[in-house]
């Protein structure tokens, strides 16, 4: 195989050897099974196709300073792909199933592990999605679970901790207050790529969501979860309607462990203008901090109504940096992993 310049990839999808999938068909699953084949071979009437009952998940695989390659917290994408299907009221893998998916998927793509110095990752993604051939509006009954990878590089092909842009999206909601705004659907997704695709033809990196019964308070960011820094408060929203992300819960984890105070709450649009650090986070990035947030009157018109300056345009807060490189060094075996966070993973 080529070798292959990590440094110069974004977050995209990139070939690699196989997949790894199992089904459910009638509540049995079957044994996983590992193929190189990259197509799925479903019914023309499998619900997916008509009525969207999918959900999934990321996480990455690192190789570490020492050589050893870790999963951060897989077993809280398991538990999370689980809510997601019991919203959907569709089967789901077991913690265990799914584990044993992602580490058959990372041995069997072994090779396009990217090396710690690239700085690059392994990203996987497992899907869960309804098969059954059905009309009728109905929740599927048969499911495939599958788990694919690409190695990539940052999400937006920025460095790490470069600061960017967002716009605050005032007439194009994510997800309706008593809706699955909560669940990592792919319907989620889909409803907010029109406005994304207006914020990024804009020139903004990222668009943060409201609430849709009001338009006063933050909600997330499309791609990830907002959080903010005040007077050594931690402060993020709390809100049915937001993905619980499992990075923003590592980084609440780590805040108290450095003294912060952590507070889950409302969090006001007027409220931007007294914080002294801005970011979103998730899986892909960890953290990206956000200098310069515009409030418009509608997302493509050119009225701005207030623009929030957020910390330096050039670097990322500092205690936001310190979270970050906490997390960082736990799934990079550059720091030491005492909440048991990360799983080794051998090669096969």
């Amino acid at each position: 195989m080529a070798e292959i310049d990590y440094t110069k990839r974004k977050f995209a999808y990139y070939p690699t050897n196989a997949i790894v999938y199992s089904k459910c068909i009638d509540g049995k699953w079957s044994p996983l099974t590992v193929t190189d084949n990259f197509n799925l071979d479903l019914h023309c009437f499998a619900g997916i196709f008509h009525y969207a009952p999918s959900c999934f998940e990321g996480l990455k695989a690192y190789e570490g300073v020492d050589g050893k390659v870790r999963l951060f917290r897989p077993d809280e994408n398991a538990m999370r792909m689980q809510n997601s299907a019991r919203y959907l009221d569709m089967p789901a893998p077991s913690t265990e199933l799914f584990v044993e998916a992602c580490i058959r998927c990372v041995q069997a793509n072994w090779e396009f592990i990217p090396s710690y110095q690239t700085g690059a990752s392994l990203y996987l993604r497992p899907i869960l999605i309804g098969i059954n051939p059905q009309l009728g509006i109905n929740s599927a009954k048969d499911v495939m679970f599958a788990v694919m990878s690409s190695g990539v590089g940052t999400y937006s092909g920025a460095k790490s901790l470069v600061p960017g842009t967002a716009v605050i999206s005032r007439n194009y909601d994510r997800a309706a207050t008593y809706g699955s705004g909560g669940y990592k659907l792919g319907a989620n997704y889909a409803q907010s790529l029109h406005a994304y695709n207006i914020a990024h033809g804009l020139g903004y990196r990222e668009l943060l969501f409201l609430d849709t019964a009001t338009h006063t308070h933050i909600e997330e960011f499309g791609s990830s979860n907002f959080f903010a820094i005040k007077d050594n408060t931690y402060i993020t929203p709390d809100s049915s309607s937001v993905l619980p992300s499992i990075t923003n819960k590592s980084l609440r984890t780590v805040a108290e462990e450095y003294g912060l105070k952590v507070e889950r709450r409302k969090v006001y649009v007027e409220e931007l203008s007294t914080f002294e650090e801005v970011n979103s986070c998730g899986t892909a990035v960890v953290i990206t901090p956000i200098c310069s947030i515009d409030d418009k009157e509608t997302l493509e018109g050119d009225k701005i109504l207030h623009t929030y300056k957020i910390g330096s345009p050039d670097q990322c807060g500092p205690i936001s940096e310190k979270l970050y490189n906490r997390i960082v060094g736990i799934q990079k075996g550059l720091e030491e992993d005492t909440y048991h966070w990360t799983l080794f993973v051998d090669k096969k």
